[in-house]
């Protein structure tokens, strides 16, 4: 009995998530395990920029975040910063549980042609009705994507589509062994 004690509590621990300790916040940051779950959106004042090949994609100072524990933030920005000409529609779709359904845009810019690198909540969940119609961009395939004039670093794992800047203190969900965070 005894025997089968010890194996049901290591199966108990494998299947509990293992959250990792913090890191340490810098001066300037945030930790994004102090982030909320569910998740929220809140205006931010940084300059938020994208530029691919000299072109400037975005320039916002009027971008919405995201923000949800274990994830750096993802910047949802008003059309009218966005060089629109340069986006048409994908027909990619995907669901959200806190947000709702997301319509996708591929980004043609200086010979570069992105599918689905952006998305956009048209009716958002009440929660999210300040981001109607605003978009997100991955910022993998981009040259520069700048938080205030800070390069940053994609999320790890490529799904999800946060932005890590000097701003931030991980680790972030993405990297190996995350999933259960």
């Amino acid at each position: 009995m005894h025997a089968r004690e010890s194996l049901k509590q290591r199966r108990s621990v494998i299947r509990q998530p293992h959250h990792p300790q913090p890191h340490p916040i810098g001066p300037g940051q945030e930790s994004v395990w102090d982030y909320p779950r569910p998740a929220i959106c809140e205006p931010t004042q940084r300059r938020i920029q994208i530029i691919h090949r000299g072109a400037t994609l975005l320039d916002s100072c009027k971008a919405w975040r995201t923000l949800e524990t274990s994830h750096p933030p993802t910047y949802y920005i008003p059309r009218s910063d966005i060089a629109m000409d340069l986006l048409s529609r994908n027909r990619r779709r995907s669901l959200c549980e806190w947000k709702g359904q997301a319509s996708y845009w591929d980004v043609e810019i200086e010979g570069d042609r992105f599918e689905a690198t952006a998305w956009c909540y048209e009716k958002p969940t009440s929660s999210f009705a300040p981001i109607a119609g605003y978009l997100a961009f991955y910022p993998e395939p981009f040259n520069q994507c700048l938080v205030d004039g800070h390069e940053i670093l994609p999320q790890p794992g490529g799904f999800y589509g946060g932005w890590i800047s000097p701003f931030e203190a991980g680790p972030f969900k993405g990297i190996p062994g995350s999933r259960f965070w």
